[in-house]
């Protein structure tokens, strides 16, 4: 288990993480930080707690944004899939239908063929 050492609102925390996931820690760590850093230029001083609350309850309402973005895109994806299950069912529909007329064309012009063809036509 890695050791990492940050600094959120001035203050230096040691953190403990996954090997591997330092870098990661520290970007989090940052972002914190420079979400803490803006409220306090658009607040002031209004106490370290104050702050740091008001940056958890940003990021959480972001996070809820995202989930419920992240749910009407699935929505679309899913109503989305089934068109395209239509769209190809009426594809495959068509699809038959044309050889179907197609075959049925060629049966045609092969029995005009076939009179025109015969002595008797003659």
């Amino acid at each position: 288990m890695a050791q990492v050492t940050v600094t959120i609102a001035e203050k230096v925390y040691r953190i403990a993480c996954d090997d591997g996931q330092e870098d990661h820690l520290r970007s989090l760590a940052a972002e914190v930080d420079g979400k803490i850093g803006q409220m306090r230029q658009t607040f002031g001083e209004i106490g370290d707690n104050r702050l740091t609350v008001m940056a958890a309850i940003t990021f959480v309402d972001e996070r809820e944004e995202l989930r419920a973005r992240i749910a009407a895109l699935e929505t679309e994806v899913a109503r989305l899939g089934e068109a395209r299950q239509l769209v190809e069912e009426a594809v495959g529909r068509t699809e038959r239908d044309v050889a179907a007329a197609v075959m049925d064309a060629a049966q045609r012009i092969e029995a005009v063929a076939q009179r025109l063809a015969s002595p008797a036509a003659a």
